[in-house]
């Protein structure tokens, strides 16, 4: 199947900065074995056995009604190697509901984040070393690798991956908050406790940009997931907004003039020179709620052609 991934979009509502972040919030897991591909493939939305070295791509964990409980970007850098970079805060719990299927399958999984130095790439170095890079690729980098993420506005991004010890690449140093809106200006939302078990995968936007494979087998909540998608079921998609202040991750949002009827929910959310914005997962198109300012153009088509 061929994964499309977003194009970047003409602007960003604001300039972004260029450097390097350190992502404290964000985790390693690692599976190994003879079984790890099959049984994460068994496992997840994306297809892991046809997943080539050279790439890393977004996928899901659901539950059996199609909710997700985690989302990372993975690779398999070996047969019987696969890693998850996921919400951190995420990690244990995602490590212990897999190992529930784990049975007799031989494999390993386990919290590899302490093994890892992780960094954000937002353009500079990155860009200038490699200004052609492709959304979905996995390269070397700094001594280490770079998963490329999909770019935002001129500014390429990418998940830097190295032993621990490896000196971070050479670039101005940012705060985490220049990566956060970088997120949030992508149109992709990472699934985080306040979100657990929220949405699934399409009401976060996730088949527009290749996290869902719809060929492959059987998986947690894949029946779910493949009617939502079929049957012209699905009913909340993701938007982006400016907010006049900041808004909170899971927060509700009402209609105007009707808070008790809720019309969204904030997936993801950033501040930025003093102005805020949010990734809200909105009911049949709603483009007005309590708390919301201007809708903004998402970086990617919704694929209804899958």
């Amino acid at each position: 199947m061929e994964v499309q991934l977003p194009s970047p979009a003409v602007s960003s509502p604001v300039p972004l900065p260029e450097g390097t972040c350190a992502l404290p919030h964000l985790g390693v897991i690692e599976a190994t074995g003879k079984d790890a591909a099959s049984f994460l493939h068994n496992q997840f939305t994306q297809d892991i056995l046809l997943l080539p070295p050279t790439e890393a791509r977004l996928g899901a964990f659901c539950n059996a009604k199609g909710r997700m409980q985690a989302s990372f970007i993975l690779a398999k850098p070996e047969a019987e190697r696969v890693l998850l970079v996921l919400a951190r805060e995420l990690i244990a719990q995602t490590v212990k509901r897999l190992g529930l299927f784990v049975l007799r399958a031989q494999v390993k999984l386990r919290d590899a984040s302490a093994d890892y130095e992780l960094r954000g790439l937002l353009g500079g170095a990155f860009a200038r070393a490699h200004p052609d890079a492709q959304a979905g690729t996995r390269l070397s980098y700094a001594g280490g690798e770079a998963w490329v993420l999909s770019p935002v506005a001129t500014h390429p991004r990418a998940l830097w991956l190295a032993a621990l010890g490896t000196a971070a690449p050479a670039d101005a140093a940012l705060p985490e908050a220049a990566w956060q809106v970088a997120e949030v200006f992508s149109g992709v939302a990472w699934v985080t406790s306040p979100i657990f078990e929220a949405f699934v995968p399409q009401m976060l936007n996730y088949e527009s940009v290749g996290g869902v494979n719809f060929r492959k087998g059987c998986y947690p909540g894949q029946e779910v997931v493949a009617r939502s998608q079929f049957r012209g079921s699905l009913k909340r998609r993701a938007a982006l907004f400016e907010t006049p202040m900041p808004l909170a991750v899971g927060a509700e949002l009402g209609a105007p003039g009707e808070p008790e009827r809720i019309v969204g929910q904030v997936a993801a959310a950033a501040s930025w020179q003093d102005r805020h914005w949010v990734l809200a997962v909105m009911v049949d198109g709603a483009t007005q709620a309590q708390g919301l300012g201007a809708p903004c153009p998402l970086p990617y088509a919704i694929r209804d052609d899958l």
